[in-house]
């Protein structure tokens, strides 16, 4: 009987550390693709009069190759391996469906018409006054379809709610315990417009939106 004892409290111990390592090792290899994501829009950029690549948005199924992901998949070296997130909970149905675990900043893919002109206008990277602090790309909500159209946030409506941008985004994507009802017990990876990645928790984020419900757009300076 102490024999059993001394395992199960073994068990107990050692259970909690290695659960802590794999969440460590899934966030750091997510880290690594959005930076080779990063690194990828740079490239296209570059190419492009400083224009980051559209998004599926208002287009028909019919144009769903044009998806961000794959007009970047000539600048990935294996675009398959970094368009999925570790720890997805719909790895398989997005690989088997050409999907992605990550979506991009409807700020820097969808720009805004009035009546005859752009009146609001992210969608060029080298007119953002602050790359390193403008959201290129977030983990995509466990809510998303796993289909490739879902490639992209509708981040212009955070402001109304906390529940919005949970419809987009998963701040807890990477947790060693049970999810609480605002995905704060946890956190999550975000590439930046310079290109840098920076794991932020969920708590940190919602504290963020508290203090600026529209943190996604990018700042004016």
């Amino acid at each position: 009987m102490v024999v059993i004892a001394i395992i199960a409290l073994l068990a107990g111990l050692l259970f909690p550390a290695a659960q802590s390592g794999l969440v460590a090792a899934r966030r750091a290899a997510c880290a690594s693709n959005l930076r080779q994501i990063g690194l990828a829009l740079t490239l296209y950029a570059n190419d492009h009069q400083g224009a980051f690549p559209c998004t599926t948005h208002g287009l028909p199924m019919s144009q769903a190759d044009q998806a961000w992901v794959y007009t970047l998949a000539p600048y990935l070296a294996d675009v398959d391996e970094v368009r999925l997130s570790p720890g997805d909970p719909k790895y398989a149905e997005r690989l088997a469906n050409h999907a992605s675990s990550y979506v991009m900043n409807e700020y820097v893919t969808v720009p805004v018409y009035g009546f005859s002109s752009v009146i609001e206008d992210y969608t060029n990277r080298r007119h953002l006054p602050a790359p390193s602090e403008t959201f290129v790309a977030f983990i995509g909500s466990d809510s998303l379809p796993a289909h490739v159209t879902a490639d992209h946030t509708h981040s212009r409506g955070w402001a109304g709610s906390w529940q919005f941008l949970l419809a987009d985004i998963q701040p807890d994507r990477f947790r060693t315990g049970g999810a609480n009802d605002l995905r704060t017990a946890g956190s999550a990876n975000y590439l930046f417009a310079d290109g840098h990645v920076e794991t932020i928790r969920g708590e940190d984020l919602y504290n963020r939106w508290q203090q600026n419900p529209d943190f996604a757009r990018p700042p004016s300076s």
